[in-house]
């Protein structure tokens, strides 16, 4: 038996905030999220900073006993380059993360997990929250002085007790090693989905959609519907057996990185009205009191053509407006050979192309040999000026002479 994880990671700036504090990992070995706090200013950098550490143990082949102590070395890790950041810039005083983590090897599961993001387990039907949050309110509830279901609706509710930041003591985690299962789902999420989605719904959701993207999608979806006030991070690890371990590996989907980690911190929110909403408003307007008089000669054959117009208007402008924003962005991104700036965004609408090359580099693909850097390559690190995109190859540069 070979277990490995199969996986999915999505991020949503939410229909409220500005950026995207939120960064999440999803690999075979490890799936990973952490919620940043301490303002525009710091909460991105210090969630960016925790992922980083972590995505540097997958893929490195631990053994069951070293995984946790690796586990805890990055964490800690994280903590002392968060605590530095702020001691060297007054601006980020405050700054601090969540971090809610799962590293596997072989049947075994390295967890840790500080702050009020959380992890749940869907096992043989039932949903468990296998993680408990470091907040105020949940003080309350353990400590006997507050039902749970009065703490739902707590006015204090996120206030974090417990996160990785700006102060200098060590932070307890909770640490433990869990049993990896067959057809065991895990699910790791920001509280932007926790805060507003139920466990009912997420357990109907996790129990229904089979595929590891489309139930993270639908999870994200239903946070956005329910008025997603803070950013929604959801990530999916389903523990599968596989026969062929070299087939499986060569075959294996890219890392996903998502969040400000992917430097898609100003990403439009998926939940922002689309052309088809618009659309729907417009076929729901109620009609006029007289509109039975006027159906007649000449209204009478324009009307049936008025929506169909609109709402294709509607979708041509959203395709244009949509369009002309992806062409004052840039990232960067390899050719195979060289690392090349990129003018747009790395997809494609059907036929188009919503990129060219901006700038060919002479850094060489080769020199990259950090596993967390060549996937943030591979996805494309995002910025939205030819500037900015220069300066990430120059620090490339830097660390890959």
């Amino acid at each position: 038996m070979f277990l490995t994880l199969r996986f999915a990671a999505r991020s949503d700036v939410g229909l409220v905030r500005a950026d995207n504090q939120d960064s999440g990992f999803a690999g075979p070995h490890l799936i990973a999220v952490a919620d940043g706090m301490g303002g525009a200013a710091g909460g991105d950098i210090a969630s960016s900073i925790a992922m980083g550490h972590l995505a540097a143990l997958e893929g490195e082949g631990l053994g069951q006993d070293e995984s946790l102590d690796r586990l805890k070395e990055a964490i800690a890790d994280a903590h002392a380059d968060i605590v530095e950041r702020a001691h060297n810039d007054p601006e980020l005083s405050g700054l601090g993360t969540t971090v809610t983590a799962i590293l596997r090897s072989g049947s075994s599961l390295a967890m840790a997990h500080i702050g009020d993001s959380r992890g749940y387990l869907l096992r043989d039907g039932v949903l468990d929250q296998v993680t408990s949050d470091h907040t105020f309110v949940q003080h309350l509830v353990d400590t006997g002085r507050l039902s749970q279901a009065d703490a739902e609706n707590h006015p204090k509710r996120n206030l974090v007790l417990r996160v990785l930041g700006d102060i200098d003591a060590d932070v307890p985690v909770d640490i433990s090693v869990r049993e990896a299962r067959v057809d065991d789902r895990w699910m790791l999420c920001s509280d932007g989905l926790s805060g507003v989605v139920s466990r009912a719904t997420m357990l109907t959701t996790l129990s229904e959609v089979e595929d590891p993207g489309d139930c993270a999608d639908a999870l994200v979806a239903l946070a956005l519907a329910a008025g997603a006030p803070d950013n929604v991070t959801c990530i999916i690890g389903d523990v599968v057996d596989i026969d062929n371990p070299q087939g499986a590996k060569a075959k294996a989907a890219p890392n996903e990185i998502v969040g400000s980690a992917a430097r898609d911190r100003k990403r439009p929110t998926q939940g922002s009205e689309s052309s088809a909403g618009r659309a729907a408003k417009l076929s729901s307007a109620p009609a006029d009191d007289d509109e039975e008089e006027e159906r007649t000669g000449r209204w009478s054959r324009i009307k049936p053509w008025l929506l169909p117009v609109a709402a294709l208007l509607v979708v041509v402008a959203a395709l244009w407006g949509g369009y002309a924003w992806t062409q004052t962005q840039y990232y960067v991104g390899s050719d195979t050979q060289h690392v090349v700036i990129y003018k747009g965004i790395p997809q494609t609408l059907g036929p188009i192309s919503l990129h060219s090359v901006a700038e060919v580099t002479d850094l060489s693909v080769s020199k990259i040999t950090g596993s967390y850097d060549q996937a943030r390559l591979d996805s494309g690190l995002r910025t939205d000026s030819l500037a900015a995109a220069r300066k990430i190859v120059a620090q490339l540069t830097v660390d890959y002479p």
